[in-house]
């Protein structure tokens, strides 16, 4: 996937970019984010926002850092490398036990029917589930923790619940169609191995889960797009934290 990443621009993220690579052909077009923004949003969807963006704040007190700010950093980079390592550590291919195995052919399965990107696919929607039930469960602790601290603080948090609330059935439809490009890589993946195949050269699947081998390869490719999508689904959770931890930083010192 090196070419893709080589002629991407600066300006789309780490995801995209590989996606480019997998499927070339769903290019990424520029445009104005506040123009696309739009057309995601309806009338009611604008009044909500405008009515979260418009709520009185009151006065604006110094933040004060609570027990439930305390560690949240922490906890976010503890998160991404649990989820990291479960998408790293495959369990074929490395040593590591893996939370969801990577799939392999079944014992006595031909090279066709086990050229059958299914098993994949579910390998790829589990770790979506996986990121998802994870990143929500910090995601909501972090808005908890960010409207104690005050009314400002509050309508930031209320703010990114309006946003998640208008944009969640886009954003699972936009990466549900991940595992199909994927399956594109799949496909090509495995055709260029059979190329290399001799004539009368057999194909035994179970050669496929040897290092060096066109499955491992896609393995990492499926890695690759993993840990990208993980670092685009953690954006949001890593705004509030960051906002938390402004927070503290501003908080004043405790005077004895």
């Amino acid at each position: 996937m090196t070419r893709g990443l080589q002629r991407a621009t600066f300006n789309r993220s780490a995801l995209v970019r590989l996606l480019s690579e997998v499927a070339p052909e769903t290019s990424d077009p520029k445009y104005d984010f506040g123009e696309r923004l739009g057309q995601w949003l309806d009338f009611s969807d604008a009044l909500t926002l405008s009515s979260v963006l418009t709520s009185s704040t009151g006065a604006l007190p110094a933040a004060q850092q609570t027990p439930a700010t305390a560690g949240m950093a922490e906890q976010l980079a503890r998160l991404r490398q649990s989820l990291s390592d479960a998408i790293l550590n495959d369990g074929v291919f490395t040593a590591e036990p893996a939370r969801v195995r990577f799939p392999t052919p079944l014992p006595q399965a031909t090279a066709d029917s086990a050229a059958d990107f299914s098993p994949y696919h579910r390998y790829y929607l589990a770790h979506q589930r996986d990121m998802g039930a994870a990143i929500a469960a910090l995601r909501s602790n972090a808005r908890k923790a960010l409207a104690a601290l005050s009314p400002a603080h509050k309508q930031l948090a209320q703010l990114d619940i309006a946003f998640e609330n208008i944009l969640t059935a886009r954003e699972r439809n936009l990466l549900a169609s991940i595992p199909l490009l994927l399956a594109k890589r799949f496909a090509q993946r495995y055709q260029d191995h059979r190329d290399t195949l001799a004539a009368d050269a057999g194909d035994d699947p179970a050669d496929w889960t040897q290092p060096g081998s066109w499955l491992e390869a896609f393995c990492q490719d499926t890695q690759a797009v993993l840990l990208a999508e993980l670092e685009l689904r953690l954006k949001p959770v890593a705004g509030l934290i960051a906002a938390l931890g402004a927070a503290s930083d501003n908080t004043p010192p405790v005077t004895q």
